[in-house]
């Protein structure tokens, strides 16, 4: 018997278990699932970041319990035309919506002129967004003269307007904010302080998006046809 083997045969006592090569395989093993278990954090932070990114800037729902709270709910106005109408009569179509007033020196028109061009930029998809400019200045935004006043902007804008208690409840279900200008509030040529917000809803009534002052007619018409595609 060599040397070596000799060797080999005093170390290995009776009773004594020499150590296996499943211990090597039993490390890569638990290396294995702990890589696989990173990668399962990696990939759902990931989604939860994809996701994210595509709802900044987006309100919550009316379902979806959100801070914000619901936006957007019943109405009932009356348009350009005398009719009196409600959220029901915009059933089945999407709704390009914003508050303001006719007497608004810039931000009103500009508001309106940029969903104008949005509708345009939309092409054959416009037909199925209507575009409705609620006044919060029932005072003086009569349906007559918002129908002279919605004809400048587009030839589908609908104008809607109420008694002060009709506007203030519209306006309340789309957490729009609004008051008339303390400075001013005796004349007649006053300002109403109001939101500058542009809300996209639903067929069924629910609330989309919306989109700030900030944003041009191009970022607007590219995601209205993300919804509506």
């Amino acid at each position: 018997m060599s040397e070596d083997k000799l060797i080999g045969k005093k170390l290995a006592k009776p009773g004594t278990k020499k150590p296996t090569k499943a211990l090597p395989g039993k490390l890569g093993e638990a290396r294995r699932l702990a890589w696989i278990a990173v990668v399962g954090v990696a990939v759902i932070a990931a989604v939860v970041y994809f996701v994210n990114r595509q709802n900044l800037g987006r309100a919550p729902g009316p379902s979806s319990g959100g801070l914000m709270g619901s936006i957007g709910g019943p109405f009932t106005l009356v348009d350009h035309t005398g009719k009196t109408v409600s959220e029901q009569d915009f059933s089945g179509e999407f709704m390009l919506l914003t508050f303001g007033y006719t007497y608004c020196p810039d931000v009103c028109p500009t508001e309106l002129s940029k969903m104008a061009t949005a509708l345009d930029l939309l092409g054959e998809a416009a037909t199925q967004v209507t575009p409705v400019f609620i006044s919060i200045d029932p005072a003086r935004d009569t349906p007559q003269h918002l129908k002279e006043y919605v004809g400048f902007f587009h030839p589908r804008l609908r104008g809607l307007t109420g008694t002060p208690e009709q506007v203030a409840a519209a306006a309340k279900v789309f957490r729009v904010y609004f008051k008339k200008d303390k400075l001013d509030a005796d004349a007649d040529d006053y300002t109403m302080d109001h939101s500058a917000l542009t809300y996209l809803v639903g067929p069924n009534g629910a609330f989309i998006t919306q989109f700030r002052h900030s944003i041009d007619a191009k970022e607007m018409a590219l995601r209205i046809i993300e919804v509506l595609l």
